[in-house]
């Protein structure tokens, strides 16, 4: 019996050398993004008037630099096929167990999901748009929140990101990052292991901020405290020592970059 075409397709698919290569290229993207990303944090924390400590800020900064259109190119090219090769790599699991089928399929779909969306976002900025996504969040908020059973809605999106913060702080905490790379040995692997666990427990504080704002959105049917990655950092700052603790996050998000270029060599593809 020959074997069906899609699942041939996709395996071909999902060993392409060529795809393989472009989603190394995807990480080193995904690390130049966080690594922006904290050093806007810590420009919030510092004062900096009118920065935006989120992916499209950092794609802005990307945009003003000498060459940067190159770069956001790189960006695109390379993000899409990190994403496209986690949603193929999301139908091929050869588990037994079904539970960690299922898990395997929503962990890199979702994953898969959120690098293609981030390069659709590059793309805007390397044809010369601009896009703020505190704006486009708030928005998309407002619109759900006004349908029928919107207040569930957000309250439930709000839950899946704390939880996601939540497992990024368990990954970095458990060191199980570890199992995506080949550790290299010495000094080295330690240095890589630090920029994990720092690099782990900052995007997961970011990210568990965020879901607390959508989960409040919900409590208080205001769409206008439901909003993105900026508000959720700029809301650190209004904390008791609130701009050390955002620094200490934002120099977590530039070893997560560090960490994302790091896992661009060694990670298992």
């Amino acid at each position: 019996m020959s074997a069906n075409p899609v699942s041939a397709a996709a395996h071909a698919t999902y060993n392409s050398s060529g795809l393989r290569m472009l989603a190394r290229i995807g990480y080193v993207a995904s690390g130049i993004l966080h690594a922006l990303i904290g050093l806007l944090a810590i420009a919030v924390a510092r004062g900096a008037a009118g920065t935006e400590a989120d992916q499209s800020g950092a794609l802005a900064q990307v945009a003003q630099t000498p060459g940067g259109v190159f770069v956001l190119w790189v960006l695109v090219i390379g993000l899409a096929a990190l994403g496209l090769w986690l949603v193929v790599s999301a139908f091929l699991s050869r588990s037994s167990d079904k539970k960690k089928r299922v898990s395997h399929f929503v962990n890199d779909f979702a994953k898969g999901a959120v690098y293609i969306v981030l390069s659709l976002t590059a793309l805007v900025f390397a044809l010369g748009g601009t896009t703020s996504s505190s704006s486009s969040t708030s928005d998309l908020s407002t619109r759900i929140m006004s349908s029928p059973g919107g207040v569930f809605a957000i309250g439930a999106i709000g839950l899946a990101i704390f939880g996601v913060g939540v497992y990024f702080l368990v990954k970095g905490i458990g060191r199980k990052f570890k199992k995506d790379i080949t550790v290299p040995r010495g000094v080295a692997g330690k240095a890589v292991v630090a920029l994990g666990i720092f690099g782990y427990l900052a995007k997961g504080i970011a990210l568990g901020v965020v879901g607390i704002l959508f989960l409040t959105a919900a409590a208080t049917a205001n769409p206008a405290k439901a909003d993105g990655l900026d508000s959720g950092l700029k809301t650190l700052a209004t904390l008791p020592f609130g701009s050390a603790i955002l620094i200490a996050v934002g120099v977590g998000l530039i070893a997560y970059g560090a960490y994302c270029v790091v896992r661009a060599r060694f990670a298992h593809l």
